[in-house]
């Protein structure tokens, strides 16, 4: 569904202007960012439905940006990166982005990644009154909630999908490239090791002991699964 706000934080004004012109194209409304002390500002003042940023920003680096947005809020955030190494893709995702496209990009693309995004946080929050458990682990899917015991656990949108598709389907393996078309909305080739990212940030807030997993287990060579009573 067009018509979310979506802002826009990149410096180099080509780009912002052409990313605006697809966007809107698309039925989306745009605020623009061009540094990260007027995109917190704009994110405030805003409250955007999704960010697009940019990692390599002046005054606050768009890693700092994404930190700060994480710590009030888990609107959905899409990275931009010029950086070809893995490391930097890999810490955004760590603090809390749910998806990135690397520089020089197809603004296609980008649509498609905004939309499938969008659609996914929707699908979300229109799902049924079902509460998923498992031990002391419960998923509120119609709240969007999740809980450690009485403790709510902060997800980001990306991890909670990911929880939902796994705690659904406890004992069945998922590949990579599956979690990412069930989780994302659309599975885009060459980005499957991101579930890897998100699969350890959602291990640091759900496990026990985040080294030895009880709920979201690996099974090498293959992908993940989410534990079986038995084998929790």
């Amino acid at each position: 569904m067009a018509g979310e706000t979506i802002l826009v934080v990149e410096d180099e004004p080509k780009i912002s202007e052409l990313l605006q012109l697809y966007l809107e194209k698309e039925g989306y409304r745009v605020v623009k960012a061009s540094d990260g002390a007027s995109a917190l500002d704009a994110f405030r003042r805003r409250e955007p439905h999704l960010v697009i940023l940019d990692l390599n920003l002046p005054s606050i680096d768009g890693l700092e940006v994404c930190r700060q947005i994480r710590r009030n809020s888990s609107t959905p955030i899409i990275m931009l990166t010029a950086r070809d190494e893995e490391v930097d893709k890999l810490i955004g995702l760590e603090l809390g982005a749910d998806d990135y496209v690397t520089k020089p990009f197809s603004p296609r693309e980008v649509v498609a990644r905004v939309r499938a995004v969008l659609r996914r946080v929707t699908a979300a929050q229109r799902e049924t009154d079902e509460v998923l458990r498992a031990g002391d682990l419960t998923l509120d899917v119609a709240r969007h909630q999740a809980r450690m015991g009485g403790r709510e656990l902060d997800l980001t949108p990306t991890e909670f999908r990911l929880l939902e598709v796994l705690m659904r389907h406890p004992g069945r393996v998922f590949t990579r490239l599956q979690l990412l078309d069930m989780v994302q909305g659309e599975a885009f080739e060459g980005y499957e090791r991101t579930i890897d990212a998100h699969i350890k940030n959602l291990r640091q807030k759900i496990e026990p002991d985040p080294q030895h997993p009880a709920f979201v287990l690996t099974v090498y060579g293959v992908g993940y699964k989410f534990a079986e009573p038995a084998d929790a």
